[in-house]
């Protein structure tokens, strides 16, 4: 390229600029748990059951709480992806 030439030289990577503008999506969180107590009631707990990214997820979820769960008088829990049941329900009891 000359002095006397005013175009630029093409970008090295053309394309990133695409990627600078779209803007972050978060992953869909389609994943939950339906928890109920053992007849199938809404169980009333303190916070919300989140929801989640993936179904291994969800499910590690439920391994780390269902005591908690449990004594908050859950007695099953029921794996949704989206409104689609996955699984369950499932006896939250230890017997």
């Amino acid at each position: 390229m000359s002095p006397s030439d005013p175009q630029e030289p093409p970008p090295i990577f053309p394309n990133v600029h695409r990627y600078m503008t779209t803007p972050f999506k978060e992953p869909p969180m389609d994943w939950t748990w339906r928890i109920e107590t053992s007849e199938g009631e809404p169980v009333a707990l303190e916070s919300e059951v989140p929801e989640f990214t993936s179904q291994s997820d969800a499910e590690s979820w439920l391994g780390e709480v269902w005591r908690e769960l449990a004594d908050a008088g859950a007695g099953q829990a029921t794996l949704l992806e989206h409104d689609r049941v996955v699984y369950g329900p499932m006896s939250l009891s230890a017997d």
